[in-house]
């Protein structure tokens, strides 16, 4: 079992930057591959990022490209989202999730198994 605790949200301007935190605790932290999601009011779950055990291989969707950057450590259980140039449209609650036993980065949401409680993130205009 992992829990999975995020922190990091707030408001921000339009411009600014924020960097999400999500500390992991219970089972061996560096055998499982994580990412970020976001849900938007009325929008469905998408995956934000996504990082391999080791952190050697990463992955951003196309809207967060360049803004964007996951990273972790291993030694102190926690990935984290650095999160440059905002845009209102990245307003959302931000999740991070765990995905057992896989090393790889994943993309698919189904592979990942626990999830943390969410940080709302909002930027204003």
């Amino acid at each position: 079992q992992v829990q999975l605790v995020e922190s990091g949200g707030g408001l921000v301007q339009a411009g600014g930057s924020l960097r999400l935190s999500c500390a992991a605790s219970g089972r061996t932290f560096s055998s499982y591959a994580m990412g970020w999601f976001r849900q938007a009011p009325g929008k469905e779950r998408e995956i934000v990022a996504a990082i391999s055990w080791r952190g050697g291989s990463t992955w951003y969707t196309d809207s967060v490209k360049g803004r964007f950057t996951i990273s972790r450590d291993n030694a102190k259980n926690t990935v984290y989202l650095q999160m440059n140039s905002l845009k209102p449209e990245d307003t959302a609650v931000y999740y991070c999730a765990a995905a057992e036993r896989i090393l790889r980065l994943t993309i698919t949401s189904d592979e990942y198994n626990y999830w943390g409680q969410g940080t709302q993130v909002t930027v204003s205009s």
